[in-house]
């Protein structure tokens, strides 16, 4: 999940990058090889189901790295080192305790739900599940919440690209902008998922080296656990210590908050109805595809914390008091300077090349759920209805188009926050987390009305908004940083919708049973009972094995950051 601490408002001036023409030969590869899958995949267009929802082709490892990518965007990799600059192994919890469980239940639990209803998005399915109401308010919130993520994707980029290579904000937001909409708007989510895929590798590229040359720098794990334990104390290489209730520490929350605030409330919330991500698994050939889609997706995220980390520490350790006034850098600017340290001309285009393909995976991702529910889930459900498929196509295209623009309108709207990456975990906590409550609500308890999906939905958001905007920074209620503050919103949220929704269900009654078939645990629907293709009945493609193998992996990979 992105969920740093930091955000990139500026960084060091000192930081701009000796690139040369090899470095921009191999930026301009890349951005030609984007285009071509763009006008490649438009061949494979040709119904809405295609443009939005890649026909439901695609195989599962395709899907697979696609999920994974469309979150592994640049604001999560600057982040997530600022953090580990900062906090130190505490970083592990946004991956092993704040993804994984969630992923899997995504693919064991959910997907058999989402996939065998064939709804074509998220919202879609609230509308089988509850009635109008609450579709059209999570079609709404999913919406605008996707512009404003899409728009903090392109102003991230913007100060990146200002600062490594000089590019003003304005240009580098115009021509990111220019690129998402051509390959989207040629291609749909075919061309997303595939350009997607090549970013995954790119990405890898691009962190890879800087992770490997920053250990050898200071002498290999050991050299580097030694050096931070002189300079930060014990703690800072464990994900556990100093997180006992009652214990002060730099995070500002407990163990007991981490486990629910993060581990399930944002982490479910987000992994589970979070649609550019099930977007992905929903484009799959088939229900075991869709389900093996964020399965196969946990494994490379269990391990990339490694490689968003280890920079981050590597420059805690290089720099005294990183990130600190005096030290002259901010956290940051951990993986920009260890890119302007370690990298020769040549892996540097590389490194460049593969923030700006995060940055495109994170913003692509949003703009193309965001055409799929604006069309399909508001436009053609409440203003225009009844029309030729074609039709859809076109105000697909149209609508990305205008999404794209208005994402350019929302990255300038986040360079007024201050610190943007609490920014987008705000909007996580405030968007998220109630259309979860709504889900598990709706998805366990046969009794919850039709009307209590669109009450519960509307009293979590706003819940979670009066805590955070009232209660929390008008400082009523003491939290000690906005990242603890955002796992308190989001558990209140999370208990505000859950309630309001048993009190609406006891006072108005409950859908037929009939109507309940393949939405509600316990019953199935024809698209549930789906056999199998040729050789997804093999044993290492079996969803249970692959979702409870990725939990004790992740659950294994604990041990040596608790001792």
């Amino acid at each position: 999940m992105q969920t740093p601490t930091y955000a990139p408002t500026y960084l060091a001036a000192e930081l701009r990058l000796p690139t040369n023409w090899l470095d921009y030969t191999i930026l301009a590869i890349y951005f030609v090889v984007v285009l071509g899958i763009g006008f490649a995949a438009r061949r494979s267009v040709k119904t809405s189901l295609d443009f939005f929802l890649s026909g439901r082709s695609l195989p599962a490892w395709i899907t697979g790295l696609a999920f994974i990518s469309a979150n592994l965007a640049a604001t999560e990799i600057l982040g997530m080192a600022a953090n580990s600059a900062q906090y130190g192994a505490y970083t592990v919890h946004w991956y092993w305790i704040g993804a994984i469980p969630a992923m899997v239940f995504l693919g064991l639990v959910m997907m058999p739900f989402y996939y065998g209803s064939k709804v074509r998005s998220v919202p879609e399915f609230l509308l089988l599940r509850f009635d109008r109401g609450a579709h059209l308010l999570s079609s709404i919130l999913f919406a605008f919440a996707a512009i404003l993520i899409a728009g903090v994707n392109l102003y991230a980029l913007a100060i990146v690209v200002e600062a490594l290579l000089g590019w003003p904000q304005w240009v580098a937001i115009v021509v990111a902008g220019a690129f998402v909409l051509a390959y989207i708007t040629l291609g749909g989510l075919s061309s997303a998922i595939y350009n997607e895929v090549l970013q995954f590798f790119v990405i890898l590229a691009a962190l890879i080296p800087i992770t490997i040359l920053g250990l050898k720098k200071v002498g290999g794990w050991g050299g580097l656990t030694d050096k931070l334990t002189a300079t930060h104390g014990a703690d800072f290489t464990t994900a556990w210590g100093g997180t006992g209730i009652g214990h002060a520490n730099p995070l500002g929350a407990n163990w007991l908050t981490i486990v629910l605030g993060l581990g399930f409330v944002l982490s479910f919330g987000y992994w589970t109805t979070n649609f550019a991500e099930v977007q992905r698994a929903l484009s799959a050939k088939n229900l075991s595809a869709g389900q093996r889609t964020p399965l196969i997706a946990a494994y490379p995220k269990i391990f990339i914390v490694f490689l968003v980390m280890i920079p981050g520490l590597v420059a805690a350790a290089i720099v005294p008091k990183f990130g600190s006034a005096g030290s002259g850098y901010q956290y940051n600017d951990a993986i920009p300077f260890l890119m302007q340290e370690l990298l020769p001309n040549g892996v540097l285009g590389i490194a460049v090349t593969g923030l700006l393909a995060a940055f495109m995976a994170g913003m692509a991702a949003n703009v193309s759920s965001f055409n799929t529910v604006f069309t399909n889930d508001i436009w053609a459900k409440y203003v225009v209805r009844g029309r030729e498929d074609g039709y859809y196509v076109r105000f697909g295209r149209l609508i990305t188009a205008i999404g794209v623009c208005a994402s350019v309108g929302t990255a300038f709207l986040a360079s007024s926050f201050s610190n943007i990456m609490s920014y987008l975990q705000t909007l996580f906590s405030f968007f998220n987390v109630p259309m979860f409550v709504v889900f598990i609500v709706g998805m366990f308890w046969k009794r919850a009305s039709a009307k209590s999906g669109f009450w519960g939905l509307l009293a979590g958001t706003v819940t979670a908004m009066v805590n955070y905007f009232v209660l929390y920074k008008k400082g009523i209620i003491s939290i000690p940083t906005d990242q603890g503050a955002n796992f308190v919103c989001a558990i209140a949220g999370f208990v505000a919708g859950a309630v309001v929704m048993v009190a609406v269900s006891l006072f108005t009654k409950p859908k037929p049973v009939e109507e309940l078939q393949g939405l509600v645990y316990g019953t199935s629907s024809p698209g549930m009972s789906e056999a199998p293709a040729a050789g997804d009945d093999a044993w290492y493609r079996k969803p249970a094995l692959l979702g409870w193998g990725a939990v004790v992996l992740a659950a294994v990979c604990y041990i040596p950051f608790s001792l």
